[in-house]
């Protein structure tokens, strides 16, 4: 069996959890427009008859502007050491910016495979223009593959799979076919209601909110949740409660929906929103929100 680890790097939104997801065929990382989504390093573990690929969701590497942002590009880096194969993800509707080419900069001598994935080619009415830019970037680097790809319609995933099979050892499968995941259901259902906030508010609401699980109670027939969501400055707070609760309530809705689709069973949530001033450059609270360094 090919059985390996892969790790997902690139800039900030170019669809890294959304390749995530439609690779695994389940809603396992959040996403949203919102540049900076993913914060933890999300493990996804795909099986199929003749492999198990660990894939490794990294944060966007960015310029970072507090400690919560380099503790993001330190995971990011880190786990791109000990991979069989690197999936350097580009949007190439947007092209090849400054912000690729440092992250090349760092990846290139890592001595792994290094895949470069042309996301959302979906967008490109004129395939000639495709080619053209697939062309320029040939010469940048001696790239494992080139592979053009959109993780949203699911194009041309068979290919990536296969073609990263080649790149795998030959060994025993690492996981059982239960494990979906490293990380906890309390941290999944957290992230879901963090995706609500930010593709509610938009632009409105950047890096300063964070969500937790503070209880979870499940029996046969329902699971209790209550979630906390925490920004920085109150009127941040206000933006997410709305007027009468209605924004808080809209959330609630539509994370509640994704989280009975995920547990198979009727959930009850209840949200709150909390300020903490300047959690994001505070260490305590990278420890009570579950963001602690890795030793």
């Amino acid at each position: 069996m090919k059985c390996g680890f892969v790790s997902l790097v690139g800039r900030p939104n170019v669809g890294k959890s959304t390749l995530l997801n439609s690779l695994l065929g389940m809603k396992l990382a959040i996403t949203s427009n919102v540049s900076g989504t993913t914060r933890n390093v999300i493990q996804g573990i795909y099986n199929d008859s003749s492999s198990q690929i660990i894939f490794i969701d990294t944060p966007g590497i960015h310029k970072p502007t507090h400690k919560l942002g380099s503790l993001m590009n330190k995971k990011a880096y880190s786990h791109t050491e000990g991979v069989d194969v690197i999936l350097f993800l580009v949007d190439i509707y947007q092209g090849f910016g400054r912000g690729d080419e440092f992250i090349l900069d760092k990846i290139k001598d890592k001595n792994v495979p290094i895949f470069l994935l042309l996301n959302k080619v979906d967008q490109f009415k004129d395939k000639s223009v495709l080619l053209e830019k697939i062309n320029e970037l040939k010469d940048k680097y001696d790239f494992a593959e080139i592979i053009p790809i959109s993780a949203k319609k699911k194009s041309n995933l068979d290919s990536l799979i296969e073609s990263l099979k080649k790149y795998l050892p030959q060994m025993e499968q690492i996981y059982s076919l239960e494990d979906l995941t490293n990380v906890s259901t309390r941290f999944i259902l957290a992230e879901f209601v963090r995706e609500k906030v930010l593709e509610l508010t938009r632009q409105e609401i950047p890096h300063s909110v964070t969500c937790y699980v503070e209880n979870y109670e499940e029996d046969d027939t329902l699971v209790h949740v209550q979630v906390l969501i925490v920004v920085d400055r109150e009127n941040i707070k206000k933006i997410i409660i709305g007027k009468g609760g209605a924004m808080l309530k809209e959330i609630g809705s539509r994370a509640r929906r994704d989280m009975e689709e995920f547990l198979g069973k009727k959930v009850y949530l209840e949200t709150y929103v909390k300020t903490l001033k300047n959690w994001r450059d505070e260490e305590k609270y990278f420890l009570e929100l579950g963001l602690e360094e890795d030793e």
